[in-house]
């Protein structure tokens, strides 16, 4: 399957992933001047609204997918783009804001990734993080116990945990080290019927799907995925129109960096 990430399938959904986005941007206090980091871009959906929010500072955009980027590109929003690991990064310069959505549950080792990511900060900068606390929800569990009956050879989640810990433990260690906000929000996503799968496997297919699609051939990857449509069709039973009502849960923060 497909090792790179597919935009056309992500934005499928452009309008449920903008509100999280929307709603971090929203929060985030006033920053000092220098450079507006998007930190994980993707297809640059947040560019023009982080643009308009911060006038006249140069709003850079980064990524680890070129697909991604190509796409964020024709937005015309951010004056850089730049193709880079966000575990490893460094920026050249301090940024006012490193804006991170959706992006750092894809990294381990928040307890030393999220300090570096503030140190990197000028005085008085901000560190803006939303990231999907959903890998215990059924679906999820659903993509991994299918993937792991039908590919045991391939699959072993026995020592598997989420990457995205819980807000107490961010607390305890974000609150040492600047101004922290910090908050949970449940979407009631409303999924839209369709004639391709399961309303909540079409979601998830780009995303939390992705590490394991990215590792079965195309035969494969249909078996794989109408299972999951028969288990996901018991756990989120479709509405009389054929749409599903889909919780999800997303974590914040801001966090100031003292000055």
């Amino acid at each position: 399957m497909q090792k790179d990430w597919n935009p056309e399938s992500y934005l499928a959904f452009a309008d449920l992933r903008q509100r999280p986005a929307l709603d971090l941007l929203t929060s985030i206090p006033a920053v000092p001047q220098g450079d507006i980091v998007d930190l994980g871009c993707g297809a640059g959906t947040i560019g023009a609204e982080l643009a308009a929010r911060f006038p006249g500072q140069r709003l850079i955009g980064l990524d680890s997918s070129a697909a991604m980027l190509e796409t964020a590109g024709r937005a015309a929003a951010y004056d850089r783009l730049e193709q880079a690991d966000i575990a490893t990064w460094t920026p050249a310069r301090r940024p006012a804001l490193i804006y991170s959505n959706a992006v750092l549950q894809w990294l381990p080792e928040h307890g030393q990734l999220l300090p570096r990511l503030l140190g990197e900060l000028v005085p008085g900068g901000v560190l803006a993080v939303q990231m999907p606390r959903q890998q215990e929800a059924p679906a999820q569990r659903i993509l991994r116990e299918v993937a792991a009956a039908l590919f045991p050879e391939r699959f072993d989640w026995s020592s598997w945990h989420s990457p995205v810990a819980a807000p107490e433990d961010y607390a305890a260690l974000l609150d040492p080290l600047g101004t922290l906000l910090l908050w949970e929000t449940e979407y009631f996503q409303r999924l839209e019927p369709s004639s391709e799968g399961h309303p909540v496997r079409l979601f998830s297919q780009s995303t939390a799907a992705r590490p394991i699609l990215e590792k079965l051939d195309e035969a494969e990857a249909e078996a794989y995925l109408a299972d999951c449509d028969a288990e996901l069709a018991q756990a989120y039973p479709t509405r009389a129109d054929g749409s599903v009502f889909y919780p999800f849960r997303r974590l914040f923060f801001t966090l100031g960096k003292s000055g």
